[in-house]
């Protein structure tokens, strides 16, 4: 979820890159914009559904036989709002004045959200796979791409209108229409359906007589959802209208190519930045240390047997906890070296991993017949609440450098730019952790005529079926794959606290595309 809260400064700069003074100085009264903020976070939430099922999927497969490496391949599904900038320019320049500039993308938009999610209802069971057929996974992985992709250029659309549907007092209020809406989203589409869709959660918490399904499947969820969608979108289209674009003369006018080749000119210049580079390089790597236990753990704890619906329970409790811990952190990173603070919850994050993969290990002999104690329950909500703590040090520290050296003259351009490359930062390692599994996996065919078998291919484990045999797992991949991103974790930060230290020292003008003559 820390991909909603990244695009809060970002919104404030762009506000005080426009010149906004009531932004900075004039109070909020949102007597007379109570609709538009209730329709702000009717939309952010909108945006979080697909999210929140992207995210449930991978849980719903994994004890399924599909492979880490298929898991991998899914987990693309999350990359289109890392890349969103790569498309925003054009968002933003072309449009339908008449409609509106951010209606002209967010109707149609929306209207293919509900319309794909109408279309997979009818074959997403099948899609899962069954006891007698393999999920289809390119069909899975190329559906919810599509989905979060059209998810992401909403969430640029939505962004937009939001700085110009509120009053400039009350702009600011955009952000928090974000961060609570799109987590209110990705609740529905993860947590809520991961536990009406369980048997074992609604038989244990919802029912007097127990069932062999849960209340809803992932196909009633998707048509209820898409019509949803097809109905608030016409909603919004006939009703809503962009009166404060009519305000600005220069914004309500179509930009042409000149203006988007402007705005791609604008990012290189910022990219040719010596600081900015360096900076690329430390966001871009300094993940790879945590990506066994972000990416893999909590899959391998379904694989040990915790109910998926448990683990997306853990949730719940923290969310108050994940809105008000920014607050609490950010004087401590309010002076000069705001990544300070980033280095101390570095190692601590570190140790997150082997502490996960020892919980993993020894899972199988705590979980009783009747699922997880309250005991197990207990240490697991521990540990989760160390990651996260260690997890928003590090989030609410880095946002905290990011506006203290992007460019004011481009500040939501550079802002934008700087959460993207964090943001895959975070993506490419967590790819990588999911397919490296299999490849460190080590396997031997049970059978003692096929002792040399060591079902490293797919053809090695269909003989050993075949024969009546299984391919038993002799050395888990993720504990190799923990020891690594461990080691590596550190090595890296021998490097990074040097690197990190040295950009915290650069003058100001290190980070400006114009260095006098503004």
């Amino acid at each position: 979820m820390s991909l909603t809260k990244r695009k809060r400064s970002a919104e404030n700069d762009e506000i005080i890159e426009n010149g906004d003074s009531s932004f900075n100085g004039g109070h909020s009264n949102i007597k007379g914009d109570e609709i538009n903020i209730a329709v702000l976070l009717f939309l952010y939430t909108l945006q979080g559904i697909p999210l929140g099922l992207a995210g449930a999927i991978p849980m719903l497969l994994q004890n399924r036989g599909i492979t880490y490496t298929q898991q991998a391949e899914f987990s693309f599904v999350n990359w289109p709002f890392s890349v969103k900038l790569l498309w925003a320019p054009i968002v933003d320049a072309l449009f339908w004045p008449k409609f509106g500039r951010r209606k002209t993308w967010l109707v149609p938009v929306q209207y293919l959200i509900g319309i794909v999610m109408i279309l997979m209802s009818y074959s997403i069971t099948e899609w899962l796979g069954s006891d007698e057929q393999a999920p289809s996974m390119m069909i899975l992985t190329i559906s919810f791409l599509l989905l979060n992709f059209l998810a992401a250029t909403q969430d640029i659309a939505v962004d937009g209108w939001a700085l110009t549907m509120l009053k400039r007092c009350n702009v600011g209020h955009a952000s928090t229409c974000n961060t609570v809406g799109q987590t209110a989203g990705f609740f529905l589409g993860y947590v809520l359906f991961l536990a009406l869709e369980s048997p074992y959660f609604c038989n244990k918490y919802l029912r007097t007589i127990p069932e062999d399904t849960g209340l809803v499947t992932l196909s009633s969820f998707l048509l209820f959802w898409g019509w949803v969608f097809i109905v608030t979108t016409t909603i919004v289209a006939l009703f809503k209208h962009e009166a404060n674009e009519s305000l600005n003369t220069k914004d309500s006018q179509v930009k042409g190519v000149k203006d988007i080749v402007k705005a791609y000119h604008q990012l290189f210049t910022i990219v040719k930045l010596p600081a900015v580079r360096k900076l690329a390089l430390v966001l871009f790597t300094a993940k790879l240390g945590f990506c066994a236990s972000d990416a893999v753990s909590g899959l391998k704890l379904v694989e040990a047997g915790v109910p998926r619906e448990d683990l997306a329970l853990l949730a719940v409790p923290l969310v108050p906890v994940q809105i008000i811990m920014p607050v609490i952190l950010s004087k401590y990173t309010t002076g000069p070296a705001p990544l300070s603070l980033w280095l101390r919850a570095f190692p601590l994050r570190l140790l997150v991993g082997p502490l996960v993969a020892g919980l993993v290990a020894v899972t199988p002999s705590l979980l009783g017949d009747s699922g997880p104690s309250y005991f197990y329950l207990f240490i697991l909500m521990c540990l989760y609440i160390f990651h996260q703590t260690c997890l928003y040090c590090m989030f609410v520290a880095v946002m905290a450098f990011f506006a203290k050296v992007s460019d004011p003259a481009v500040g939501g351009t550079y802002m934008t730019l700087l959460n993207t490359v964090s943001n895959l930062g975070t993506n490419w390692p967590n790819t990588l952790a999911l397919w490296a599994i299999d490849h460190l996996t080590y396997k031997k065919c049970s059978l003692p005529d096929f002792s040399d078998n060591t079902c490293s291919s797919s053809l090695e484990t269909e003989l050993c079926k075949d024969k009546g045999g299984a391919c038993n797992v002799r050395i888990d991949g993720f504990y190799i794959e923990t020891v690594i991103c461990l080691i590596a974790g550190f090595l890296w930060l021998q490097w990074g606290r040097t690197t990190i230290n040295r950009l915290q020292r650069l003058p100001a003008s290190a980070w400006q595309i114009v260095k006098s003559g503004r």
